[in-house]
């Protein structure tokens, strides 16, 4: 009896475990750390590191290889515990001329006010927006045909 219950009682426990994801670009940092500037071009970055997670679309050539491992407890949203970025820099030729990372510091952290959109102009009530065009419609002077 004594034993079941503790077997339960293990069971129970582990489903309060955190699940760990890996999102993005798995990170082995020996080859991450080989990435030379002024030593690498385009082509020994991705037969080294594979095809980036995402290229820079405008300004200077850059490769971004994004990492995130995340923890979940059950019916709680995840958490991150580890970010890194490589930031892989390429000069006109597709030599590269930096390699700068970063972690969990640079990640911001967004809460939106609520669910609705601000707009600018004026508010308009439910009835405003209900019965606010009532005589302005085809008035005369405002545009609208003057009858048959």
């Amino acid at each position: 009896m004594k034993l079941a219950l503790l077997l339960t009682a293990g069971l129970a426990a582990s489903g309060c475990t955190s699940i760990r994801e890996n999102r993005g670009y798995i990170v082995d940092q020996t080859l991450t750390q080989s990435v030379q500037p002024g030593i690498d071009n385009r082509q020994s970055v991705q037969a080294t590191l594979g095809r980036p997670t995402f290229t820079s679309q405008f300004g200077e050539p850059v490769w971004y290889y994004v990492s995130s491992i995340t923890g979940r407890r059950p019916f709680v949203r995840p958490k991150i515990e580890e970010h890194s970025v490589l930031a892989v820099r390429f000069d006109a030729e597709g030599n590269v001329i930096a390699a700068d990372r970063s972690g969990l510091e640079q990640v911001v952290y967004l809460t939106p006010d609520s669910d609705q959109t601000p707009t600018l102009g004026r508010e308009r009530s439910f009835f405003e927006d209900l019965f606010g065009n009532i005589g302005r419609v085809g008035a005369p002077g405002m545009g609208a045909p003057a009858g048959p």
